[in-house]
């Protein structure tokens, strides 16, 4: 789950795409493993089994929130910053994903705007966008979801996408980051009407978390690359990564997630996660 899972969500945005790596052999095969997505080349299951590493890791958090800033900034370094905060609701299993809600604060003409979020697998996630203004909830079309999420660099696709076995995989190689040795690792989407061809996940042999993220478009061109640094580890070993930032290369556009610290086991339930409580968003 992403890092909007790990970081955004979920994400999640959440916040890593997937942040474990094996040292040494790769881990061996879970009795939860998707064989589709595990694949059958060596390749493609050593990559599968970093990300499943990272993705049980960080199993049994039970909820999350976090309030956060996000900044934008255009071709030219004009800024507008936005603060939202966004909720998090564990999966019942890896057959399911994560369901989550952002909600904005700030500034004043956005307020009580937001995004409920239930991750599935194959099948098109489904998503649901409030505006205040229009005092409605409007479904999101899955052939829209690669579009960006109130104007910002992220899409409403990066708010769901992170879920294990939404992917084939493949270990590329080893290289370095950020000064950090790292394990890099190509995913592939199996679900439709994905914005990406493939994203490559550079991650680290330290503490194994996602160090940085590039993304490739429809036409296989580099499109946007998240960094992601500032890593605090929580309670029961979770990892949260403070800051995002993600660089659209064919724009020029910049947006930045800076986290406030996380609050696990806030006693949030299925009832925090509907439509009727995205209408009620302060």
């Amino acid at each position: 789950m992403l890092p909007l899972n790990k970081a955004l969500t979920a994400a999640a945005l959440a916040a890593g795409i997937f942040a474990a790596a094996a040292i040494g052999a790769p881990a061996m095969a879970g009795s939860d493993d998707d064989a589709a997505a595990r694949g059958a080349t060596p390749e493609s299951q050593k990559g599968y089994d970093i990300a499943a590493r990272s993705d049980r890791s960080d199993a049994g958090f039970g909820d999350s929130e976090v309030v956060l800033k996000m900044v934008l900034r255009n071709a030219a370094g004009a800024e507008a910053e936005r603060e939202l905060t966004i909720t998090t609701l564990e999966k019942a299993n890896e057959s399911v994903g994560d369901k989550s809600l952002v909600a904005f604060q700030r500034p004043r003409d956005i307020r009580g705007t937001g995004l409920l979020s239930y991750a599935k697998i194959l099948e098109p996630d489904d998503q649901w966008l409030y505006l205040p203004a229009l005092k409605r909830v409007k479904r999101i079309s899955s052939a829209n979801k690669s579009g960006p999420f109130v104007g910002s660099e992220f899409a409403f696709e990066d708010f769901t996408s992170l879920e294990l076995n939404k992917y084939t995989y493949k270990f590329v190689g080893e290289g370095t980051e950020q000064g950090m040795a790292v394990d890099i690792v190509e995913r592939f989407p199996r679900y439709e009407n994905s914005g990406y061809t493939r994203q490559v996940a550079y991650v680290d042999q330290e503490v194994f978390q996602v160090r940085k993220v590039e993304f490739y478009d429809r036409k296989n061109a580099l499109l946007k690359t998240l960094t992601l640094t500032g890593y605090r580890e929580y309670a029961g070993g979770v990892w949260r990564a403070q800051r995002l930032e993600m660089v659209n290369h064919q724009t020029g556009k910049e947006t930045d997630l800076v986290y406030s610290d996380y609050r696990f086991g806030a006693g949030l339930t299925e009832r925090d996660f509907t439509q009727a409580r995205l209408k009620r968003i302060r």
